[in-house]
């Protein structure tokens, strides 16, 4: 079993494509199913009875969003096993997963975006520069967290003001810059030379390439941008969390409430399904109710008649 699993991660990583992250939470996924099943147990053995025995025993320390997660992977990897010939039928078939409401996704309001970008520039911290152009290329593209790290500085394009992002299942897409993210981005491009040159002195690999860079002059994490973003939305006294994908989630939510149809907001966040964005469509009935009198031909009726 314990091959099996490694062949699949393989696959995910040389075939799929898909991030360390994706390939890391698969493989804990299933080495967790792994260590449920009996010992030496192997894929052809395993039945429906083992995977309904494994889904029970994840109730109670589970959420019902992780249960699904688990057995998204088991489908995965069983599917996988099929096309290897290793397995003859799927031991999920017929398996549900606990249901879940679908939460409707986090963002922030235009005046608490605008309060979130200016708070960098009320502190004295070291790399504000280098903050203040995080936050505005998050929310200027609206590209996940991982993407942002993993750019390099030829993937802006200046002139352009495109942005190339390599996201999920490494597909490539272009995304507009806008100008404050850009001015943002370049206000910051000296003082990335400064950490580069002081790696250098202290006889450290370069990191040439990477956009943005830890004050050790190496490529920044995710963990240390979420912990960034965090603060300074506590720093602007947001009540809620502020998170990266709390950015992304404004980024289309402000998109649709401007007017840009759903299928340009699907290519600009890298969505292969349409139905995942349309988790976006969730518009307040204000601006539901103005699209509505602006548009609807009879929206301004009165006694009778519709005014101009």
């Amino acid at each position: 079993m314990r091959q099996a699993v490694e062949r699949f991660t393989r696959w995910l990583d040389t075939e799929k494509g898909y991030s360390l992250h994706t390939v890391l939470a698969y493989q804990r996924d299933l080495l967790e199913f792994t260590e449920a099943l009996p010992e030496g147990c192997r894929p052809a053995e395993i039945g429906a009875a083992h995977v309904r025995g494994f889904v029970v025993g994840l109730h109670g320390r589970n959420t019902a969003a992780s249960v699904g997660r688990k057995l998204s992977a088991l489908r995965t990897f069983f599917r996988f096993l099929q096309r290897e010939n290793a397995v003859r039928t799927d031991p999920l078939a017929g398996v549900t997963g606990p249901k879940r409401g679908r939460a409707i996704p986090v963002f922030l309001t235009v005046d608490e975006i605008f309060l979130l970008l200016e708070t960098p520039g009320k502190t004295s911290d070291t790399f504000l520069i280098r903050d203040r152009a995080i936050l505005e290329l998050l929310y200027s593209t609206g590209i996940r967290v991982a993407e942002l790290v993993s750019r390099n500085v030829v993937d802006l394009d200046f002139e352009d003001e495109v942005l190339r992002v390599r996201g999920k299942g490494n597909k490539e897409r272009l995304v507009p810059v806008g100008l404050p993210a850009k001015e943002a981005v370049a206000a910051w491009l000296p003082q990335r030379q400064e950490l580069i040159a002081a790696r250098e002195n202290r006889g450290r690999d370069l990191e040439k390439n990477a956009l943005f860079l830890n004050g050790r002059g190496g490529r920044l994490t995710t963990r240390s941008v979420e912990r960034m973003v965090r603060m300074y939305g506590e720093k602007a006294g947001i009540t809620q969390i502020v998170t990266p994908h709390a950015l992304r989630h404004s980024f289309a939510t402000h998109l649709l409430e401007m007017g840009a149809d759903l299928r340009s907001v699907q290519e600009l966040l890298g969505h292969v399904s349409l139905s995942t964005t349309q988790r976006y469509t969730h518009l307040t009935l204000d601006h539901l109710s103005e699209v509505y009198d602006k548009a609807h031909p009879l929206a301004g009726k009165k006694n009778g008649t519709a005014s101009d």
